[in-house]
This record gives C-alpha cells, sequence and structure tokens, in this order.
C-alpha cells in the first residue's frame, strides 16, 4: 500500500461521528445533486475510491440519504418490494386501491398496471395467454404497437357453450390488434363432456401444434378466477351452480387456465381435469415470466394458492389484495 492511501486510511478510521457524519453530506451531494462520479468526487475530497463507497452506503444505512421511487404511473414500489420478498417473485406490480372503490375500476386500474407491464417488457417474440374478463380488460388497456409483431398463442381451450355476458374468448386476437401481431387459437371447448373426446382431440395435428407451441412460449400471463357464482367458467357454460359447489366443497379456492385448484395449488377434481384442456398447472413452474393478474378481495385466497405452488412469479393485482396476502394468517 502506498504511504499516502496508508495516511488516508488512518485519518478514515479516527473520524469522529461528527466529522463522518460531515464527510458522508459532502460525498452524497457530490454525487447525487451534483452528478459527479465516484473518481471524481474521491479526488476533490481526498479519499479512496473505497472509502467514498463506504460514505455512501453508510449514509444509506443510516437513513441520512433517503432513496424514493416515484413512478410516472400509479404504483407502489414499497408494497410491491414486500411482495417480492414474502413470495420470492421476480416482479410485483401493485396499483392503488381501496375497500370502498367500486369492482369495475379496480379491475380496470390493475388491467392498466398489466397492460403498461407488459408493454414495458420490450421485443418478446411470443407471448402465451389464457382468456376471461380480466384478460380481456388488460388487452383493452394494451397501448397501441405495445410489442410489434408479437405472436400470441391461447394457453386453454376458448369456445363457449353459452354466453350471458360480454364477449371474453376473443383475448388472444385482441392482443395480436395492439401489438400488429399475429394469433394462434385454441378453437375447442375448455371442458369437454367426456376425457375421451378431449384426449382424442390433442393427437389432432392442428390442436397438437398449438398445445406444443403454448407450452414452449418463455412468456405467459393469465387471469386468477374467484369462487364466484358469476364466475366465467359459469357463465360460459362449463361449469353448474351445483357443480361449483361441490368443486367448493371439495376444496377449491379457485380457478386458473380453466382448472380448479385448492389452498397449496393441488387439482381438487382429477375427473374434471381429465376433460379440461390446455397447459399443465406444472409447466407454468418452467417460464422465463408466469405472469398472474388479479384484482378484488375475492380473489386473495386464490392468488395465494398460486403463490404457494409456483405457477406465478410476476403478480400484478391492487393494493387492498396485496396487503391481505401479507397479513400474518397468510
Amino acid at each position: 500500500m502506498k504511504p499516502d492511501r496508508i495516511e488516508r486510511d488512518i485519518q478514515f478510521r479516527n473520524l469522529s461521528a461528527e466529522q463522518r457524519e460531515q464527510l458522508m453530506i459532502q460525498v452524497a451531494k457530490r454525487y447525487y445533486h451534483l452528478d459527479m462520479t465516484m473518481s471524481d468526487l474521491s479526488t476533490e475530497l481526498g479519499l479512496t475510491r473505497w472509502q467514498a463507497s463506504r460514505l455512501l452506503t453508510e449514509a444509506k444505512e443510516t437513513g441520512l440519504v433517503r432513496i424514493e421511487i416515484v413512478p410516472h404511473t400509479p404504483r407502489m414500489p414499497g408494497l410491491e418490494s414486500r411482495l417480492e420478498r414474502a413470495f420470492g417473485l421476480k416482479e410485483a406490480v401493485i396499483v392503488p386501491s381501496n375497500s370502498d372503490q367500486d369492482e369495475g375500476l379496480v379491475l380496470d386500474a390493475v388491467a392498466r398496471g398489466a397492460g403498461q407491464y407488459l408493454a414495458g417488457l420490450g421485443k418478446i417474440p411470443a407471448i402465451g395467454i389464457s382468456w376471461g374478463r380480466t384478460m380481456t380488460a388488460v388487452a383493452r388497456r394494451l397501448p397501441p404497437y405495445w410489442n410489434e409483431g408479437v405472436e400470441v398463442v391461447l394457453l386453454n381451450g376458448s369456445m363457449n357453450v353459452r354466453s350471458t355476458g360480454p364477449q371474453t374468448n376473443n383475448v388472444a386476437e385482441l392482443f395480436a390488434s395492439a401489438g400488429r401481431g399475429s394469433a394462434t387459437l385454441l378453437p375447442v371447448p375448455a371442458i369437454f363432456g367426456h376425457p375421451a373426446t378431449k384426449a382424442a382431440l390433442e393427437q389432432d395435428p392442428t390442436i397438437s401444434a398449438v398445445l406444443d407451441f403454448a407450452a414452449s412460449v418463455p412468456v405467459i400471463c393469465f387471469g386468477i378466477g374467484a369462487m364466484v357464482p358469476d364466475s366465467v367458467l359459469i357463465q360460459s357454460g362449463y361449469v353448474s351452480l351445483e357443480e361449483h359447489e361441490q368443486l367448493r366443497l371439495k376444496g377449491a379456492v379457485g380457478d386458473i387456465l380453466s382448472r380448479y385448484i385448492d389452498a397449496e395449488g393441488q387439482i381438487v377434481d382429477p375427473e374434471l381435469d381429465a376433460r379440461t384442456i390446455g397447459i399443465s398447472l406444472e409447466s407454468c413452474r418452467t417460464r422465463s415470466l408466469s405472469i398472474g393478474v388479479a384484482a378484488g378481495l375475492a380473489k386473495r385466497d386464490a392468488i395465494l394458492s398460486c403463490l404457494r405452488a409456483g405457477y406465478v412469479n410476476v403478480l400484478i393485482t391492487d393494493e387492498v389484495t396485496a396487503l391481505a396476502l401479507l397479513e400474518p394468517a397468510s
């Protein structure tokens, strides 16, 4: 070590608390306010780069310097970080909400957050998506040209048996249209009447090619359904109210990709699942990004199930629901 370095190190160690704080302020002002490099400010203050870096770190650790993230879009970075730490997520997107807010407004805010997040991913060649009310809302909130030329593939069957509300099974076309890309559809029912029918269709070259494509895309995005009487699977004619109640009694807390799951993310009705066409839930764990989108406190248990099972590594939801996920009971 050079003599001048030894001398500076000795002086650095012998600083009083007041001197050290004043030096931290000088380093922080030059780095954050004057945009000086670590090398330049170190030279100006007679420090080594290690000493300057250590002072800057100490300034943040002691609260002398506080860094605030202020997104231009309505998001809650602090709450997002708490969720990421609690559940090992790659990313969380949380939009502000309150318990008195209209459900439709909460869904729209979450959908807008999801649309902005997807657009912010940059150029992704392909994405797999589910259908339903949540994903339809997301599709309508995608910025124009959000991912030009993107290939969109459906992850589960989408043909409705009946319809009692707004169309929710044309999501892939909406995603592709917003990105000036192309959509690969899965033009079969989500749930068949007999397992043999589903098994036979899976052998069809056209259907199997779509399923293979859906199984291979690195980014997927899907809605998370709650056990409510107006669920999209009931409204689409796949599950009756009586069957829905039986599933609830078996422990179902919600559905993803048309598959009903319990509190640990396990399939609650193997017979029903054998009639359901689409990617397997296990394959959600292998994607680079497996993005779950859900709005509203009613979906808390279903979201928690997906988090426990590792089906999602990116969660997009609202503030009230996020706080409920972090409650000790969770």
